[in-house]
């Protein structure tokens, strides 16, 4: 059977990705029809908030006037979203050593400000996910929720989508949010795996995990600002890592749930087929003693996942009337969390090259050229960012100071998104000043320079070779040397400290030339020129919108959904 109708946009996938698309294009007056080959709500691994996409989803609601995409963007939601969803107070690393219990010494707590907008948040997916679903069926989007789809036909003036259902829907213009078997990567053979990083993980929901401070060392022992459970806590290891996700880390949590993962190398550390997922993951963790203890008495919810490699991207990601997005396009590591910022910002741009499109009539792969030159560079980046990493873990002098230049890569971007949305009048404003983005360092050259240094040194460097690392990190001190714009609380870091301050307001910041305004270039890039008084009237104006009593405010009086929320008193 055949659906005469013709839609505008037809999405593959009601993901984060695929639901937040439809809901900002229904919203400006397209038709869209969304295909989810399952059903909400659903299991889907993709939890740890950060700054940079929360940022990413205040622009979008912003911009689009859709007031409900920031709803995920901190803990000031949890009245709107529910509470089973966790609260992310930091980024906690804790290095082990196989047959070794931790040093406290060898650790790092990066702690997220709560102000301007709240602590960040760990999302169970099941429901952010259903939300946005909603969401952009409230909005007008059509969703066919357990719809496979059998293929799909590209031609000059459409595209034709046929169901295993055998209809064929119509559209204009298809985008794929299906994930890594993207049935477009494959169908024009754009996948490969040709990425720097190689990990294969283990993974599944468990409850009963503790705080690893009940377990391990106290907080008052590492010196940290927050107990270990109380953001997202990496445990960090030659070849892999660990993850422990809470979803009941704050008093007014609903959920027991806590998302539990395992990296490795399969180079070092090849799949045990021998073994179930679950015996393979306990036989691995039973070789460091703290995390072994950590998880001794956690039972798991679901049935334990293990996939082999992860990594994989595309050759193009831009076709004649498709474009793939989110994980369609490429997955490198679920490592600091930059999976759903890339997949935001580029639903930002994406939703503005159709919405253009709309008007011309043009959906060739020229018109979309710019989304595909931003995902593969933001993927780049990150395919780059998790290599080097893991290759640190392997000397825990490397990684302490490479971690610097991870937080330094991500305090750059966030500063030039939150002042990208400042400044920016129209969407238009916005997209120029995105333009050099890479993922980390807000597009700024003179950061990008240090990077690749850095990163040319990691490539060279020997972990083994006590000599060659102890070159390899004076050399990347003197990279940092050479940045005058480095916070003095990384620079701190560089020097021994663990964790960064809980309160990070200080004078300093103020001084002229090397506070936080920067000079020259770096204040240029930016800040635009823009005088500190005016910063600081937006910033307070723009804390003051999202703060809980704003938020309540906008709810009624904006969110589609609040509408059939709202009582008549008779």
């Amino acid at each position: 059977m055949n659906n005469p109708k013709k839609h505008d946009v037809a999405i593959i996938g009601s993901g984060m990705g695929g639901s937040t698309l439809a809901a900002v294009l229904a919203r400006h007056g397209l038709s869209v029809i969304v295909f989810e080959g399952g059903t909400h709500p659903r299991f889907t691994i993709g939890e740890s908030m950060i700054l940079e996409t929360s940022e990413a989803m205040r622009a979008l609601a912003e911009f689009y006037d859709v007031p409900e995409l920031a709803y995920y963007s901190s803990e000031n939601f949890y009245p709107y979203i529910g509470t089973s969803h966790g609260v992310k107070r930091h980024f906690s690393f804790v290095h082990h050593t196989a047959g070794q219990k931790v040093a406290v010494n060898k650790s790092l707590q990066a702690v997220i400000p709560k102000l301007p907008y709240g602590h960040e948040i760990h999302i169970q997916r099941q429901d952010s996910d259903y939300f946005l679903t909603s969401v952009a069926i409230s909005y007008g989007a059509t969703v066919l929720q357990n719809t496979l789809i059998q293929d799909i036909n590209v031609h000059p003036d459409g595209v034709d989508v046929i169901t295993h259902k055998g209809q064929t829907h119509h559209a204009s213009y298809i985008v794929d949010a299906g994930g890594m078997k993207s049935l477009l990567a494959n169908k024009f053979n754009w996948r490969h795996r040709d990425c720097l990083s190689h990990s294969r993980t283990l993974f599944t929901h468990m409850v009963d995990v503790p705080c690893f401070n009940n377990v391990g060392p106290a907080r008052q022992a590492f010196g940290h600002p927050y107990p270990l459970s109380e953001g997202t806590l990496h445990h960090i290891f030659k070849g892999g890592w660990l993850w422990i996700i809470p979803f009941n880390n704050h008093p007014g949590a609903t959920n027991p749930l806590c998302s539990v993962g395992l990296q490795l190398d399969p180079r070092l550390y090849p799949q045990r087929n021998d073994l179930t997922p679950e015996e393979e993951f306990y036989n691995f963790i039973r070789q460091f003693p703290d995390m072994a203890a950590h998880l001794k008495d956690a039972r798991p919810v679901r049935d334990w996942m293990r996939i082999d490699r992860l990594q994989y991207s595309a050759t193009h990601i831009v076709g004649d009337r498709f474009a793939l997005l989110a994980h369609a396009a490429g997955f490198i590591d679920p490592l600091y969390s930059k999976g759903l910022y890339v997949t935001h910002i580029s639903i930002f741009l994406m939703a503005d090259l159709l919405l253009k499109a709309k008007q011309t009539g043009d959906y060739s792969a020229q018109a979309f050229a710019p989304l595909e030159t931003m995902t593969l560079n933001y993927i780049k980046m990150h395919d780059r960012l998790v290599a080097s990493s893991f290759k640190t873990w392997s000397h825990y002098k490397l990684w302490q100071v490479y971690s610097v230049l991870w937080l330094l890569g991500a305090y750059l971007e966030y500063l030039r998104l939150i002042t990208n949305r400042y400044r920016s009048k129209t969407r238009a404003e916005y997209l120029a000043f995105l333009r050099p983005h890479q993922l980390v360092g807000g597009g700024f050259d003179r950061f990008f320079e240090i990077q690749e240094k850095i990163d040319a040194l990691m490539d060279r460097v020997n972990p083994d070779d006590e000599a060659d690392v102890d070159r390899t990190v004076a050399e990347i001190r003197a990279c940092f040397d050479s940045f005058p714009w480095l916070p003095i609380v990384f620079r701190e870091l560089l020097q021994g400290k663990n964790h960064l301050p809980d309160n990070k307001l200080r004078l300093s910041l103020l001084k002229p030339g090397n506070g936080f305004l920067g000079n020259g270039v770096y204040y240029q890039h930016f800040f635009g020129g823009v005088p500190l008084l005016e910063l600081g009237r937006r910033a307070l104006a723009d804390q003051l919108r999202y703060s809980r009593p704003a938020i309540e405010w906008q709810r009624r009086t904006r969110a589609r959904l609040a509408q059939q929320t709202q009582v008549t008193h008779v």
